[in-house]
């Protein structure tokens, strides 16, 4: 009996710890054949003769690759040694790197997006909030969106002297730095700017950049194997750099500046291996999240890893995405595509649009600093996107069954019984794009529905039936239920207190096409104000952004330039809808209405308006398709020029053109630019209205050839550059900024800029506005 109880417990003590085996490597990502995923186990195999002729010829004694495909480990694989001095040992694919500069996005720039979505930073922050002593020298409206993408105006590096008498002392001989150059003026790589930003995190959170990473990223995502100081048995397996003080670094930072600052600083200290590397990876292509864990919110990551123009290079918040320093990329990477290299020879590159991330870890410093790999890890995020059979990096998706079923606003209300109007007396705000998705009008089942009492109705641009295009519309009745109409596009462009007296709520049921200066947002926020003044509710009926949510772009608007077609300080296309855009006006604007949005139901931000299954009905008179209002954000900004942008013929929008232009000259300079998604082709037409009516105008078509590559802001300022480049005496640029919204943007054009030179100077409040963005979404 007692062997037997013997026997029984020796199996359940090996049972648990198998189990615990199992859960200390729970957080590792499964493995999966290539085959079984969809890659071409052939050309992985490619990676093994890359890397075996980089050891031939001494490009570093060893490696380590990893390839992610969908979730899954494909590829995982040692090669050659971890240390050949004093003597070899092999190389194990559980090594221990120093990453160097992998440091900065991984550890650095994800602690400071933590900060910025708790609010406790801000990317137009001067660093000097943070750092009072860092004001000095003239740096003090250095910010950290500028420290974030290497153009803040600091040093590469300053002299190792300054390190020499401790960490405190070198943080002070920091901070007393004058200035490399103005900053905002020029991408300059630099480990000072991510050694301030592993001191901002201190400063907010009172712990290191060590300590805090530790607690909120590595040890929630389970990894274990991660951080800075690498503890004894970590040391034991870690590849072997090059000589420091008489003894070998094996387990102690390779960078100078961060040895002397304790091994702790935000540009370089960190250690892992490439299975842990690959849940960090792996949760960036989920969206910020590892299982039941949350690093980062969705709208934090797209923010941090999108490209934002720099100069005339593209870098993420702390990563690389198309620079001079992206030659460690995969010439088949994706426009999403982001990463970041690191001295002592490691590469991280992740594609979103390919579900793909590839890892290579190498200690190409040893014994003699003399290898290199940035080529050679090109190669093969080369080789690891060729793999991936049917490849298919953008395009327009066929939409499924479901995604046809988006049901509106007044959808839902109608769906729920009128609960949110329940007893009102109401206002309705709209015109003939307020229908229900069978086609019936917001009018008419509002009126009809017992639990409301439709008391008025008010009007936009373009009058109640949306056919006028004139500078004042007037009063009217409904001919169908006798209701009067009050036209907020004549001598008043908001409610009127007379007009709101005994209502309960204002309800606003228009379809808004995406971009800042159409109207039809301004009459929302107005009536907003109205409906505060007099203390009643305000309803948005929600519907989507027909260009789809996801894409915001263009110049912020100025401060101080606030009108009727630029509202509030948004950029040119916003990527929301009127109930989200409602919040954020609300808000930011302090009109403190008494707010309520009645949600889509089924819609995606990534649609646009033929994935809903909804009906299309022109918004205004001169916006006649969905490729219309697809480049209407870019296009539209040129109206207030002298040309024609098609009105009065039966495409407007959809070409550009004036007596006075070369149309085939302007169609060859624009297909030379590389726009995406876009092709140009000269053309004449006339215009029998508005513009340049009934004379022949020379032009350019746009055929737009894939919508989510396709930029339309962009490719209206690159028209603007362009138009001044060929036209710079008949090309009237005066009342250009009318719509731009951006005075350094508008001064840029006039003074020859180029579109990636234009770009640079509003990416800043691009990025803060994503981050004010996010804090409105509702899908």
């Amino acid at each position: 009996m007692k062997n037997y109880l013997w026997i029984v417990t020796t199996l359940l003590l090996f049972v648990c710890n198998c189990h615990q085996g199992q859960a200390a490597d729970s957080h590792h990502l499964p493995s999966a054949s290539p085959e079984s995923v969809g890659m071409d186990p052939g050309r992985l195999a490619l990676i093994d003769f890359v890397v075996q002729r980089g050891l031939e010829r001494d490009s570093m004694p060893g490696a380590v690759v990893l390839v992610g495909y969908q979730g899954k480990v494909v590829f995982l694989k040692a090669y050659g040694d971890r240390q050949v001095q004093p003597e070899e040992v092999a190389m194990t694919t559980d090594t221990v790197f120093d990453l160097a500069s992998l440091t900065k996005p991984i550890a650095t720039a994800t602690s400071i997006m933590q900060l910025i979505e708790q609010g406790k930073v801000q990317l137009s922050d001067p660093v000097s909030k943070y750092i009072p002593e860092f004001a000095s020298n003239g740096k003090q409206d250095i910010t950290v969106y500028q420290l974030l993408t290497h153009q803040g105006g600091l040093i590469p590096d300053n002299s190792i002297k300054d390190y020499q008498e401790g960490p405190e002392k070198a943080m002070q001989r920091i901070y007393d730095l004058k200035l490399y150059y103005e900053p905002g003026t020029r991408f300059a790589y630099t480990d000072v700017g991510f050694i301030l930003l592993g001191d901002i995190v201190k400063r907010v959170t009172g712990q290191s950049v060590h300590e805090y990473s530790q607690r909120h990223i590595f040890q929630p995502l389970g990894m274990t194997e991660t951080g800075y100081l690498p503890a004894a048995e970590l040391k034991q397996r870690a590849a072997t750099t090059q000589q420091r003080e008489g003894r070998w670094m094996q387990g102690e930072v390779h960078d100078p500046r961060a040895y002397k600052l304790d091994g702790v600083a935000g540009h370089a200290g960190l250690f892992s291996t490439a299975e842990d590397l690959a849940i960090y990876a792996q949760a960036l292509l989920n969206q910020g999240r590892s299982g039941n864990t949350q690093i980062l919110k969705p709208t934090t990551v797209e923010l941090m890893t999108r490209g934002y123009q720099v100069v005339d290079i593209m870098r993420g918040l702390g990563w690389d995405v198309l620079s001079g320093y992206s030659s460690n990329r995969g010439d088949l990477f994706s426009r999403k595509a982001f990463g970041h290299g690191g001295f002592t020879g490691t590469s991280l590159w992740i594609d979103p649009a390919q579900d793909l991330f590839v890892i290579f870890l190498s200690n190409r410093v040893h014994p003699d600093g003399k290898g290199s790999v940035n080529s050679l890890a090109g190669r093969i995020g080369t080789i690891a996107a060729a793999a991936i059979k049917n490849q298919s990096i953008g395009g327009v998706k066929v939409p499924s069954k479901a995604s046809l079923e988006v049901l509106t606003g007044i959808d839902v209300l109608k769906r729920d019984q009128f609960k949110a109007l329940n007893g009102m007396r109401i206002g309705l705000i709209t015109n003939h794009t307020g229908l229900t998705r069978e086609g019936k009008s917001t009018v008419q089942v509002l009126n009809d529905a017992l639990q409301v009492q439709l008391k008025t109705l008010f009007s936009p641009e373009h009058g109640f039936a949306g056919k006028l295009d004139v500078s004042k519309i007037g009063d009217s009745t409904d001919q169908k239920t006798g209701l009067k109409i009050f036209s907020l596009y004549g001598k008043t462009r908001s409610p009127t207190p007379e007009s709101l007296q005994d209502l309960d709520a204002l309800v606003f049921d228009i379809q808004d096409i995406g971009a800042r200066f159409y109207t039809y947002i301004s009459t929302m926020g107005n009536a907003m104000r109205a409906a505060k003044q007099q203390g009643i509710r305000f309803i948005v009926l929600d519907r989507p952004n027909p260009i789809n949510g996801v894409d915001f772009a263009g110049p912020v608007l100025d401060e101080g330039s606030q009108s009727f077609v630029g509202y509030h300080r948004i950029p040119v296309r916003h990527g929301m809808t009127a109930g989200e855009l409602a919040q954020l006006f609300n808000t930011e604007m302090n009109i403190g209405a008494d707010l309520q949005v009645i949600p889509l139901q089924n819609w995606k931000r990534e649609m646009y308006y033929d994935e809903t299954g909804l009906t299309w009905v022109n918004p205004s008179p001169n916006m006649r398709s969905l490729n219309e209002a697809v480049l209407y954000p870019g296009i539209g900004l040129l109206e207030t020029t002298n040309l024609s942008v098609g009105r009065g013929t039966d495409t407007p929008f959809e070409w550009i053109g004036a007596p006075w232009l070369d149309g085939m000259q302007l169609a060859r300079e624009l297909n030379r630019s590389g726009l995406p998604g876009v092709r140009f082709v000269p053309v004449q037409f006339t215009p029998s209205s508005s513009k340049f009516a009934n004379e022949l105008c020379s032009g350019v078509n746009f055929i737009v050839t894939d919508r989510r590559r396709f930029q339309s802001v962009e490719t209206g300022l690159e028209i603007a550059c362009q138009l001044r480049a060929l036209h710079p005496e008949q090309w009237e640029t005066k009342s250009y900024n009318r719509l731009l919204g951006n005075q350094s943007v508008f001064d840029a054009i006039v003074a020859g800029k180029s579109v990636s030179q234009l770009q640079a100077l509003y990416q800043q409040d691009l990025a803060e506005f994503g981050f004010r963005r996010a804090k409105y979404l509702l899908y």
